[in-house]
């Protein structure tokens, strides 16, 4: 494919005007056998780009192990968008932001105490130095000048909003670039953070959902001359636990694209099709309130979670429509959907009892954090026993991000991060007794200085005002449930108290897309066919799960759910043909 050449006054490729007309797709958040089908409506929409972030957290997930296989294999991405006839900016970070889990960063890097992320600290430049070469020397040629469909490659990402040192941008750009990296580099940031965020060199870029005349103005105060690009035009927006799922009116946003089109500026819709934060991978805010993401990235964005289209996906082509062509060609129609009622879950074991399946206890006289544990995601089960009866007041230093505590196996509360929760207090009935603290990582804070978020019980515990000593702690990431040891669920007099997994089978005769709806279940995770679909909470907005049709297959299929409280009537479950994603509103 031609290069992308940078003008005063534009783009041009092969020579000739031209306009970016992109939409965010990010490949780890959609299923690898789904690519193709979602490339082909960003094509059947208008665009002929596409952009994505790429996570170094999973790519890297240890620093000696580098992946690009499966559902990261970001070179087969790649070639599928260009078999579409589709360029690509591509955005590597090392930072990602994104609603994701630490912003991308990878948690091993947290495992030293004292780091400083996103600056000149040599142990972080080190750290990208070598992650930069792992990822772009294998995509060479996968560069516009080798052929390839990479058009632009962005440096660090948003830097503005969080720090104003050039030097550190110099310092990735120049990293990028030993790679073999020879395509336009850019930046992106908000309109009031474009200075501290613009690297000499690069193209500057702006973020914004609206009043695109007035903040395109501001990207030219920076910019006298040079492509107009917004990289991020906000047409939805995410939703987190506890609040209302975000929605923006079709016409409206479509007026602001209008606006924005109109004045000759290149776009990346974000999102074009969000797609899912499988597993454990959603991200957080904390602008004092830890404020943790929902599994869903619907997004409201032309392509639902499912790859279906949605009003915005009409709207938004008529308008690109009154600027390029777009293709001659049926716009896609919804899929087929999965629907079966009142799978019963009837396998069941209880957390505590299987913990030492799941992970092996590491003794310390403090309890350790996820990060000295070599833990990316999941939860810490700590346990120490108490030499005395009595009145009890716990009080951990720090609870990141939700603690469920047990005496001897009972509950006997709940502190939560969210809700500023200081202590618990309780009573000792035997000394010996065991103090069990299963701790939830929630999703690592994505944006601001709050991305140095350890995870567990960081800063150690006091009980009746005295440091608590002798702990266990045992890493339970759950990547693997295969060695569960389940039996035939108990009667509800007998059933497990506190968490457990219960296990159901459900025959299809063909395979589909769906939604796992969890009516009357609490909180926890559910998994179909060993695929980590994600985190439910009855709290909402969110109540059903997305299950990609290619996680099915004909014949038998489980599901298993980790429910962390108390499981639904029946522990039966349905699988229904459309989403609930909860009250709009905010």
């Amino acid at each position: 494919m031609p290069l992308l050449q940078i003008d005063d006054d534009g783009f041009r490729l092969d020579g000739e005007p031209f306009r970016l007309l992109s939409g965010g797709l990010h490949y780890f958040r959609v299923h690898p056998d789904q690519w193709a089908d979602r490339l082909r409506k960003a094509r059947l929409m208008g665009l002929n780009t596409v952009e994505t972030y790429v996570p170094w957290n999973l790519h890297q997930p240890r620093p000696e192990l580098f992946r690009m296989e499966g559902g990261l294999d970001l070179p087969a991405f790649l070639d599928l968008a260009a078999a579409e006839g589709l360029h690509v900016l591509l955005r590597p970070g090392p930072y990602i932001c994104a609603e994701w889990e630490g912003g991308g960063l990878p948690s091993w890097l947290l495992a030293d105490p004292d780091i400083r992320l996103r600056t000149r600290d040599p142990r972080f430049l080190l750290a990208v130095d070598v992650y930069l070469a792992r990822l772009l020397t294998p995509l060479r040629s996968r560069l516009a000048g080798q052929g390839g469909p990479v058009l632009a490659v962005q440096v660090e990402n948003e830097y503005g909003a969080y720090g104003d040192d050039t030097a550190y941008l110099e310092h990735l750009a120049a990293s990028i670039r030993r790679c073999g990296v020879d395509v336009p580099l850019f930046t992106c940031d908000q309109p009031a953070d474009l200075e501290r965020g613009a690297l000499p060199g690069a193209v500057a870029t702006a973020n914004f959902g609206s009043r695109a005349t007035r903040n395109l103005a501001a990207l030219r105060g920076v910019r006298p001359a040079g492509p107009l690009l917004c990289t991020e035009f906000w047409i939805g927006w995410f939703d987190r636990w506890g609040g209302h799922h975000v929605v923006r009116d079709a016409e409206e946003a479509s007026r602001e694209l209008d606006e924005l089109l109109s004045t000759g500026a290149s776009v990346n819709f974000y999102m074009f099709h969000g797609g899912t934060n499988f597993g454990f991978t959603n991200g957080a805010n904390d602008k004092h309130t830890y404020r943790p993401t929902v599994t869903s990235y619907d997004y409201d964005a032309p392509l639902d979670e499912a790859g279906d289209p949605t009003e915005k996906f009409t709207a938004f082509r008529d308008v690109i429509a009154k600027y390029a062509p777009v293709p001659a060609e049926p716009l896609p129609e919804r899929g087929e959907k999965l629907v079966l009622a009142g799978v019963t879950l009837a396998d069941c074991v209880g957390l505590l009892d299987c913990a030492p399946v799941l992970g092996d206890a590491v003794a310390s006289r403090e309890p350790l954090t996820m990060e000295q544990l070599g833990q990316d995601f999941g939860f810490v089960l700590y346990e120490t026993v108490l030499p005395q009866a009595g009145p009890a007041l716990l009080e951990p230093e720090q609870v990141r991000d939700r603690a469920q505590v047990f005496l001897d196996g009972q509950p006997v509360g709940v502190l939560e991060r969210e809700s500023h929760d200081r202590g618990l207090t309780f009573t000792v009935l035997r000394p010996g007794s065991v103090l069990s603290v299963l701790v939830e990582n929630q999703g690592r804070v994505n944006y601001g200085p709050g991305i140095h978020d350890r995870k567990g019980l960081p800063g150690g515990v006091l009980l009746n005002g005295v440091p608590l000593v002798g702990w266990t702690s045992r890493p339970l990431p759950l990547t693997s449930l295969a060695d569960l040891p389940f039996g035939a669920a108990p009667s509800a007099p007998s059933a497990p108290t506190g968490p457990a997994f219960y296990r159901g089978t459900f025959q299809v005769s063909r395979t589909a897309d769906t939604f796992l709806h969890l009516d009357g279940w609490t909180k926890g995770s559910a998994w179909v066919n060993d695929f980590a679909l994600g985190r439910y909470w009855s709290r909402g907005p969110q109540r059903s799960l997305y299950v990609p049709g290619p996680v099915l297959r004909t014949g038998a299929n489980e599901v298993v759910v980790l429910e962390l409280h108390a499981p639904g009537r029946g522990r039966a479950v349905d699988f229904r043909g459309a989403p609930d994603l909860g009250p709009t509103g905010e």
